[in-house]
């Protein structure tokens, strides 16, 4: 059951999904603990964090994440967000992240992120689960826009924003200092009135 975002209402949550959230190939579902040996698969290669903010992370410094993510389950308020694991439907093997943020109550925003293993790149997975994400956001908060921000050098995840409709709204050249350069960010968005489910 998702409960609507009322203004007004912290006691209950404004998102609350009922899990598992099941797509025609995949299963999203919070994070545990157990966990740990998937997740540190993929955070800990150069190739997946090359974009992101962090680097390659070692075991102890992914457990720590691990552990943030596992209680990020339902949105109560603006800042909150859901960090759900992507699995294969069929074998349960765990390949990568999906998450929806609640930016502005305000102004009813919200961004969507992903990261996929890349043993698992070139399926159209991470459209899959960040299609479920908008939904969530759309339906389950009533967002009116929703962004998708990125390395402007990560042409693969603009691929996949494209292919969920998302328009590039803008390139903020060198506006960010990641990792001991200047990087640029392209914008991705789509409002509520423009999204199929």
């Amino acid at each position: 059951m998702i409960h609507p975002a009322t203004p007004g209402h912290h006691d209950e949550p404004a998102l609350q999904p009922a899990y598992p959230i099941t797509t025609p190939r995949l299963t999203l579902r919070p994070f545990t603990l157990d966990d740990l040996d998937a997740v540190h698969a993929y955070e800990s290669r150069p190739d997946v964090t090359r974009y992101l903010y962090w680097h390659p992370r070692d075991r102890d410094t992914s457990r720590e994440a691990l552990a943030k993510k596992a209680i990020r389950t339902a949105i109560h308020r603006e800042g909150d967000g859901l960090d759900l694991a992507i699995t294969l439907r069929g074998s349960g093997h765990l390949i990568g992240s999906a998450l929806l943020i609640w930016t502005s109550r305000e102004h009813r925003q919200g961004e969507i992120g992903y990261v996929l293993h890349p043993g698992h790149h070139g399926h159209g997975y991470a459209t899959e689960a960040a299609r479920e994400m908008l939904r969530l956001g759309f339906t389950g908060l009533h967002l009116h826009r929703i962004t998708g921000r990125l390395d402007a050098r990560n042409t693969a995840s603009a691929r996949v924003l494209t292919k969920l409709g998302m328009r590039h709204e803008a390139t903020l050249i060198d506006n960010e200092y990641v990792k001991g350069e200047w990087a640029s960010e392209a914008v991705h968005a789509i409002l509520e009135t423009e999204w199929t489910p």
